[in-house]
């Protein structure tokens, strides 16, 4: 199970996760003042500590009483604090300044039991909206089931935009992405490790026509060269991709999808 909170996966038992695709600055920046703002409220807990040991003993931080290990364990945070006190003050006002003004999308916008696109993962269902006491705020979450691979995601209300979570493709987009199939592929004469690395930023972008660009370059036709291992693992992710979205909006099975693609491609091909 994952956890998604400060734009990042987490696992749950776990402190960190790791998630693939770019971030832009200004999510970056949001995101690493939100941090400061709940690293500063546990220091925050260990000077109030430190500060309660300060009072029982007049020759702090040199005294030899029973509790003198836990004063030299408190007593680097008292430091801490107190030298990073103002550098900090603001960064924690513009935080608390910055979840104030987050909105959460309404609720016509995502429902429970709609399918929605997650960029980095495709296809999943919201099966639930839940509020969790997380660093002692209260944070409303979607929570997201991706059945394929056999995984839950929750991914806080007010980030779901940043995040590039959307609703499945209208029927326009559906089109499109059946059309750049049938067109002709291209392929830019570059290093294959740069041509991947546009490959799975495509992927990973959740835009239909883009991952349609992705399975067309790469499919290979039975009178043309077999794919290399790296060729067939892109396409098979991008493949998989494009007909989990079609049997969604479709509302097919996705052996129906694939089958749909499939002609598409091998009507390019001929």
């Amino acid at each position: 199970m994952l956890i998604f909170w400060l734009g990042k996966p987490i696992r749950a038992g776990e402190q960190k996760g790791e998630q693939k695709g770019g971030k832009n600055s200004k999510q970056t920046k949001a995101e690493n003042e939100l941090k400061i703002f709940v690293h500063v409220k546990l220091l925050q807990k260990r000077v109030g500590e430190a500060i309660a040991l300060k009072k029982r003993h007049s020759h702090w931080p040199n005294s030899r009483h029973d509790d003198g290990k836990d004063i030299a364990k408190a007593y680097p945070f008292y430091v801490s604090f107190i030298k990073y006190e103002t550098s900090t003050t603001e960064i924690l006002k513009k935080a608390k300044s910055k979840m104030s003004k987050m909105k959460s999308p309404t609720t016509t916008e995502f429902q429970v039991n709609d399918h929605v696109v997650y960029p980095t993962h495709g296809v999943g269902k919201i099966i639930a909206i839940e509020t969790q006491e997380i660093a002692g705020m209260s944070l409303e979450l979607f929570v997201i089931r991706f059945d394929n691979e056999k995984m839950t995601l929750r991914v806080p209300t007010m980030k779901a935009a940043q995040t590039g979570m959307r609703k499945l493709s209208d029927d326009t987009t559906v089109a499109d992405a059946m059309k750049t199939l049938k067109g002709k592929a291209k392929i830019k004469r570059t290093m294959w490790s740069r041509r991947a690395q546009e490959y799975e930023a495509k992927i990973n972008s959740g835009n239909l026509v883009s991952i349609a660009e992705v399975v067309r370059d790469l499919y290979r036709g039975e009178d043309q060269p077999e794919q290399s291992y790296s060729e067939r693992q892109l396409f098979e992710a991008a493949f998989e991709r494009l007909t989990r979205e079609l049997a969604a909006v479709e509302k097919i099975a996705q052996s129906d999808a694939a089958k749909q693609v499939e002609t598409a491609l091998d009507k390019n091909a001929a």
